[in-house]
C-alpha cells in the first residue's frame, strides 16, 4: 500500500543528541526533502526530457546547509535524511530552488514542486513514503506554533518531534485516526454481492469512494464504523473487521481500514455528508475510471489511496 514501505530507519534515538544531529545537518552526503506549501520535489519524465521513459523519483537538495530547523527523518544506510519546510519561499524562489534538486543517485535533474497525491502512484514505494513522512511533519511545524496552553511561542528540540514553550509545556506531532470502510451486502434476490460506495458533492462528477469519517471521543474504532455509516447514508451494518492502515498527511490523519456488512439496504443520504451513495457489483466496479484522468462517466479513488485498495481487494476476491 502506497506510503507504508520504507527502509528508512527513523534513529529516534539520535534525536535528543542535538550535536550529533547538527553533524549530520552538515554532512555533505546528507538529503534534504523541502516540502513548499504541502507539495513535494520530484524529478520526473514531465520535467527532463533526458529522463524520458525512466519513472518519477522524489527530488532532494545536498547537505550542508543553513536550515537549523530542518526535521530530522532518520538514515538510509548511512545517509542522513532532512525534511525542510520551505513554504515561506515566493513562487521565483521556489522555482530556483527547484532548480538546484539532485536525483537520489547524486546527479542533477530538472524537478518541481507537485501535489503527493497526483504524482504519489508514480513514484517507488520507499520515495512515496519518506516523502508523506516529511509532509506530515513540516505541516504540523508550520501550523504549531503558540502553545495551547499558555498561548506563548513554541520552538523545535528533539530534531524537529517536538516543540516547546519557555513554560516547558511540549507538544507532540498529531495524528487524528479516521476508519474508512467497505461495505457490502448479498441480495435478497440471491443477486451478485455488493459494496457501498459513496460520492461527495466537492468531488468530480462521477467518482465513488468508500465512506470515511473521523473516530470520535469515547468510541471504539468498530463503533466508529458503524455510527459513520449510518449518518452518511442510513445503513446498519455488522461484522466489522480490520483491515489494514495508512499514513495520510492531508494534513495529518491516519486511516483505519475496516470492511462491515449491512444488514439494510435503503439508502438515505445526509446532505451535508453525501451528495449520492449507491450500491455497486464488482462487474459494474471493472467499468470505472480513475479520479482525475479521462475515460468512462463513473471513477474509483486513486490508486494511491486506501479507499481504492479495500475497493481492488474486494474485487479481486470475487474473481
Amino acid at each position: 500500500m502506497f506510503y507504508t514501505h520504507s527502509v528508512l530507519d527513523r534513529a529516534d534515538h539520535l534525536r535528543a543528541d542535538a550535536a550529533a544531529i547538527a553533524r549530520l545537518r552538515d554532512t555533505a552526503s546528507s538529503r534534504f526533502v523541502p516540502v513548499w506549501r504541502g507539495t513535494a520535489l520530484v524529478a520526473s519524465p514531465a520535467t527532463d526530457p533526458d529522463n524520458r521513459g525512466l519513472p518519477t523519483r522524489l527530488a532532494s537538495l545536498d547537505g550542508a546547509r543553513d536550515t537549523p530547523d530542518a526535521i530530522f527523518l532518520g538514515l538510509v544506510g548511512e545517509t542522513a535524511w532532512f525534511a525542510w519546510s520551505v513554504s515561506a519561499l515566493d513562487d521565483e524562489a521556489r522555482a530556483a530552488l527547484a532548480r538546484e534538486a539532485t536525483h537520489p543517485d547524486g546527479s542533477s535533474v530538472a524537478a518541481e514542486f507537485a501535489d503527493l497525491r497526483v504524482c504519489g502512484p508514480h513514484l517507488p514505494a520507499d520515495d512515496g513514503a519518506l516523502l508523506a513522512y516529511a509532509r506530515g511533519l513540516t505541516w504540523w511545524q508550520e501550523h504549531t506554533r503558540f502553545c495551547s496552553h499558555c498561548g506563548k511561542a513554541l520552538s523545535s528540540n528533539n530534531a524537529g518531534h517536538t516543540r516547546q514553550c519557555e513554560e516547558g509545556h511540549v507538544h507532540f506531532p498529531r495524528t487524528d485516526p479516521a476508519v474508512i470502510m467497505l461495505v457490502t451486502r448479498h441480495p435478497d434476490d440471491g443477486g451478485d454481492e455488493q459494496v457501498l460506495l459513496g460520492h461527495n458533492a466537492a468531488w468530480p462528477d462521477g467518482t465513488y469512494s468508500t465512506l470515511a469519517g473521523f473516530v470520535e471521543s469515547g468510541e471504539s474504532l468498530e463503533q466508529a464504523v458503524m455510527r459513520e455509516v449510518l449518518e452518511e447514508a442510513n445503513i446498519q451494518t455488522t461484522d466489522v473487521r480490520y483491515i489494514a492502515s495508512q499514513p495520510w498527511p492531508f494534513p495529518r490523519s491516519i486511516m483505519l481500514g475496516f470492511e462491515a456488512r449491512a444488514t439494510t439496504s435503503d439508502i438515505k443520504c445526509q446532505p451535508t455528508e453525501l451528495a449520492d451513495a449507491r450500491w455497486f457489483t464488482r462487474s459494474e466496479l471493472k467499468t470505472f475510471g480513475v479520479w482525475g484522468e479521462p475515460g468512462p462517466e463513473f471513477k474509483l479513488p486513486r490508486p494511491d489511496s486506501i479507499a481504492r485498495f479495500l475497493i481492488d481487494e474486494w474485487i479481486e476476491r470475487g474473481d
